[in-house]
């Protein structure tokens, strides 16, 4: 009884750009990946960051287990992501560029049962550029609607 667990930040393509993705393993205790299956999570305002060549997740929430006793987790600390060495380097050299960010995009747990995060190097988007996504969602969405008619 394997279940779909695809936990997104829904504000990362309107508040940026996405170029490239990338997925990561991540750090769990035994509450948290309990806590991810039943579906607690939440990315929203979470960011990624290196400290010491390594890579970590900030602000991503996990409620705590409810059958959980003093084994709990906290809900909001920082979590390492697993990446080799290359790809560890190749991102933080993107990261260095001008306005270019670490974001995570969609928390899923894979075939095997581990917890994988989808991280997106992004640039932030201006108020015209969102504007401009807007545009193009309403145009498709108006396209849709005459192509169903």
């Amino acid at each position: 009884m394997q279940q779909n667990i695809r936990i997104k930040n829904k504000r990362t393509s309107w508040e940026y750009f996405l170029i490239e993705r990338i997925v990561a393993g991540i750090v769990l205790t035994g509450t948290e990946i309990k806590s991810i299956r039943m579906g607690k999570a939440s990315l929203a305002d979470s960011y990624c960051y290196f400290e010491n060549g390594e890579l970590f997740v900030r602000g991503m929430h996990i409620s705590e287990y409810s059958y959980g006793t003093y084994n709990n987790h906290l809900a909001k600390r920082d979590r390492k992501l697993l990446l080799n060495v290359r790809e560890l380097k190749k991102l933080n050299i993107k990261v260095k560029e001008k306005s270019m960010t670490l974001i995570p995009v969609v928390l899923f747990i894979n075939d095997r049962g581990l917890a994988k995060l989808e991280i997106a190097v992004a640039k932030g988007k201006h108020f015209y550029d969102k504007r401009n996504t807007l545009k193009d969602k309403d145009h498709r969405r108006e396209i849709d609607r005459h192509l169903k008619k």
